[in-house]
């Protein structure tokens, strides 16, 4: 079996948060939304139906694991999920904290503005945090 390997575009925009059972957790180096994205560690993938049965039981209790630490660590009031891949075809999901008032609210956040990158010290302590909670780390 092939080790996996984080598509480029996805470890260029985002910084490592963790590890799941079986996703690799990562946070959208973006500050304009607290927006984790959760990539299954398989490979040549793009759609959540090509995930064997298992797998796609745990990319959902994942999913709803992150979705619902995102929402008590940030006090959001809309969890938004997403498996876009249009873009970076590699199969990743999207888990973004809304707010009424934030950047395009209610609309949606791709293709909105540009990103507002997190200095290095606060993208690596969002992170940190991120891990703390989610992981238990």
């Amino acid at each position: 079996m092939r080790r996996f390997e984080l598509d480029p575009r996805l470890a260029a925009d985002t910084g490592a948060i963790g590890t799941l059972g079986l996703c690799t957790l990562r946070l959208m180096n973006d500050r304009r939304w607290p927006w984790l994205i959760l990539v299954p560690q398989r490979n040549d993938l793009s759609e959540i139906f090509e995930l064997t049965p298992l797998d796609q039981t745990m990319l959902t209790f994942e999913t709803n694991l992150v979705a619902e630490a995102l929402k008590a660590e940030t006090g959001a009031v809309k969890i938004n999920v997403a498996a876009l891949g249009n873009v970076v075809s590699m199969l990743h999901v999207h888990v973004v904290a809304r707010n009424p008032g934030d950047a395009n609210w209610p609309g949606p956040i791709w293709g909105h503005g540009t990103a507002e990158p997190y200095g290095t010290d606060e993208l690596t302590e969002t992170c940190e945090r991120f891990a703390r909670t989610i992981l238990k780390a």
